[in-house]
Formats: structure tokens, sequence, C-alpha cells
């Protein structure tokens, strides 16, 4: 069995938190590791998933594969890039080409990153269930046990059981339905909630694609023929792939195909899909609140309230969502929040950079935050990881003026290279080729204050990279 996991997404739901450079799969939102990681530990507990393919982007490529090397290095793993976003149709299919190289029937567990599941055994043995029913050929679907008439997912209508199988023939997809009719699902007790994960053969997949949308499979079969590999990623051909078409499993095949089952699974599920959702997932005090952080509060109830430092003090609220990070805060009613996404496309629409990046922007040497920012000039804090560097640079519109926080640097200055430590500092003139390395076992910690014409991150002229970056 190979774990495919999908990490593509955005999870504009979840602004501020979550955003487009650094969407809600790699926030700590359900303990103390992400949910990508969840997400592997989760997938590598199933008995004989040894393999691992992860779908991202180039934006997330390095973030996947710290978590890949953190959570399950030791396991055999594969790194899919999508040079455009093409829905889950055609992911899937990169995956399903990439494991028939080595193994003909080999089975795949679909999941998407960003999901929690709090029973890890009712998983595992949901998983099980489905194997034999996938090595026969079939496409099975987890349908997650209603628990609520939520009006917020997508149904699966299951038939009659079929001799002593668990799995049920897949009788409808629905769309999401309004509070009566999610009412009805609810009594009827064979609708389940349409969870995104998948288990079936490789090639059975591959073979359904071809029939309902060969168009989307000539493509991928063509991106993947022209693939080429960099550092640990697998680079599929950009301009076949952005010719294929954007459709998720479900429409392409799944709705269409006469072998697909749904496996009924009761683990505790969540997609966290909006505010709420992660409201119902935490435990509340004596007024149903959740509070995260520096928060007080009178005559409070019902309300999830997040502080990533500042002090939040709330009074005479019900079922509200306030949630602060260095940059912006969010105010929404929960029978609200569904509608985040149209506060970012506000953001989009004026040009800022809210919507897209947080104050603390990941690479792959490690981090840098703004600290504060003017007319020609701009402070940050940058964080590199130990044996790590950036790459060889210059600037035609700033200087850099750097002093040493904490740990260690090595600084290619021009023709020079100089160690400096703790309190010491450097600058770095206009136009002076430059690199920063951390030759230590601990993170270095630099202040940066830039002064120029234009401070914008695309000015930079990169000579050298480890990462393979333009």
């Amino acid at each position: 069995m190979h774990a495919v996991i999908l990490s593509g997404g955005s999870g504009t739901r979840l602004w501020p938190l979550s955003r487009q450079a650094y969407p809600k799969q790699f926030l700590n939102l359900n303990g103390p590791h992400s949910l990508l990681a969840d997400t592997l530990v989760r997938a590598l507990a199933v008995p004989g998933c040894d393999q691992v393919v992860a779908i991202t982007n180039e934006a997330h490529r390095f973030v996947v594969a710290a978590e890949m090397q953190q959570h399950g290095g030791h396991h055999a793993s594969s790194i899919l890039l999508e040079p455009v976003g093409r829905n889950t149709a055609p992911a899937i299919a990169l995956a399903a080409l990439r494991v028939q190289e080595d193994d003909p029937r080999g089975q795949l567990l679909v999941l998407p990153s960003d999901h929690v599941i709090n029973d890890q055994d009712a998983f595992v043995a949901a998983v099980a269930q489905g194997q034999e029913a996938a090595d026969q050929g079939k496409l099975v679907t987890f349908g997650v046990v209603p628990t609520s008439p939520h009006t917020g997912y997508g149904y699966i209508r299951g038939g009659k059981a079929q001799g002593n199988s668990a799995a049920l023939p897949v009788s409808e997809f629905v769309e999401k339905p309004d509070q009566a009719t999610a009412e009805g699902y609810l009594k009827a007790g064979n609708y389940f909630w349409n969870s995104g994960m998948f288990l079936f053969r490789a090639d059975r997949y591959l073979e359904e694609l071809g029939r309902f949308r060969p168009e989307i499979l000539a493509a991928c079969q063509k991106a993947y023929e022209q693939k080429q590999g960099d550092l640990d990623f697998v680079r599929v051909d950009e301009a076949a792939f952005a010719a294929c078409p954007d459709d998720s499993i479900d429409y392409a095949v799944m709705e269409h195909t006469e072998d697909a089952v749904v496996l009924p699974l009761n683990a505790g599920w969540s997609d966290i899909g909006s505010w709420s959702a992660l409201w119902d997932l935490k435990a509340t005090d004596e007024q149903a609140n959740v509070l995260e952080g520096d928060v007080i509060t009178e005559d409070v109830s019902g309300c999830y309230i997040h502080s990533e430092g500042r002090l939040i003090a709330a009074m005479g609220l019900d079922n509200h969502v306030i949630v602060e990070t260095g940059d912006a805060v969010l105010v929404a009613h929960k029978d609200r929040v569904q509608d985040v996404k149209l506060l970012v496309d506000q953001l989009k629409a004026q040009g800022r950079e809210e919507y897209k990046l947080h104050r603390k922007v990941h690479r792959p040497w490690g981090s840098y935050e703004g600290i504060a920012r003017a007319d020609r000039f701009q402070v940050k804090r940058i964080t590199v990881n130990p044996g790590a560097r950036l790459s060889l640079q210059k600037h035609h519109h700033r200087s850099e003026h750097w002093v040493i926080v904490k740990g260690s640097a090595i600084v290619t200055r021009g023709e020079e290279e100089v160690l400096l430590t703790e309190d010491q500092s450097t600058y770095i003139p206009l136009g002076v080729v430059h690199r920063l390395t951390n030759p230590g076992v601990i993170p270095l910690e630099v202040i940066e204050v830039q002064t120029g014409s234009y401070l914008g991150e695309d000015d930079i002229v990169r000579f050298e990279d480890i990462y393979s970056r333009v």
C-alpha cells in the first residue's frame, strides 16, 4: 500500500492563521504537530503502508520535504510537484503513474493533508476493511458517519450491503444540502459525509480515468513521461500538465464508475473547514468558550478566541470568532465563518499581501519575520537553521546591515569570508555579492536592517543556491 498525501490547498476559510504561502496543513491546530505531520503518522500506522507519495506545489515543496523527513523519513517516499493546480483527479493520476513504475497492482490510500482524525485505531480498522474490496478492483471512498445535519459537506448515499462486505455500493453523490435536507439525510441513516479519502489500486484508477476522462489521463501521462528530478522532488512537464483539464476525482471518476463503494468511517473526523469546526474540536470552558493565548473575557459565551501574541480583551459577546496574528485580526459571528473567503478576496483585489503571506515567512533555510517598515527602510528578524545557508546573491536597490543576536554566522561579502558571533555586525553595500551561512548546531538569529529605494523580495539576483531556486 502506498499513501498518497494531497498537500496543495490554501485553506482560506481559516484566514488569518492559514494563508496561501503557509496554509492550514502546516499549522499545529490539533496538537503539537502540524496536520500534515499527523496525516503522515496516521498513514504509516496502517500495516503494510510503507511508501509515501506527496503531491504539492512549488511554493510549499520545502515545507513538505521537511515534514516528510521528520515524520516519515525512514520510509520510501516521493514528492511530486504540480506546476499548476488542476484539482484532485489529475493529482491522483500522477501519483498512480509514479506507483505503477515499481508496483503495477499497488494500492493507493489517498488522504488530504489537512484533516483531523481523533480515533487512529478506528481509521486503521476501516482501511483494513477496504483493502479486500480495493484488491478486487473496487474504488473505495470513506464516508464519515454523520453526527449532525451538517450543511457544509457533500454527502454519499450508500446502497444495500452485499454479502459480508462492510463496504456499500455508492448509490449517489450529492452536493452540500440545505438544513432541512441535511436533517433528512441524518434520519435516513444511509447518507455519509464525503471525506475526500480513497483506497484503490493504481491500475484500476487509471483505467477508470481513461474510460471517463481520457483527456485528463493523456495529459498526465505526457507530463509524467517528461518528468525531471530536482533534489528530493519530481517535476512533471509544465506545458503538458497545464493543458490538463481541471476536475475533482468525484466528478471525473467516482460519480460515473460502476465500481465505487463507500466504507462507513466513525473515527472522530473533521476537515476543519471553518473556525466553527475548530471550535467543535476543542475542549470548552464553563461558558462554552475556547480561549487560546493571552485572552481575558467578561460576559462572553460560545466563542472561539485565539491570540498569537497581543492581549485580547472581550466583553458581551456570544458565538463569535476572534483571531489575532501579528498583522491581522479577524472578528466574525460563528454563523458567518464559512464566508471568510470573501474577506480574502477583498485583500487580493486591493493588492494586499496579507491574504498570502504571514509576517513570518518560511524559506528552505529557515524563516524571516518583518519587525518594522517605513519609507526606504525595513527591519527583519532572520532565522537560519543549523547547517543551512542562503543563496549567493546581490541586490540592485538596497543595502543591508546584519547584527548577529544568537549563534554564529559565516558571512560571504564580495571576495572576503568572515566568521561573526553574537553582538557582532557587518554591512552589505548595494550591489555587493553576499551570502549567510549557519555553521553551528543551534539556530542562527540575525537582525537585518534594509535601506534603499526599493525593498521588495523580488530584488534578488541569485548566483548559486543549494536549493535550486531561480
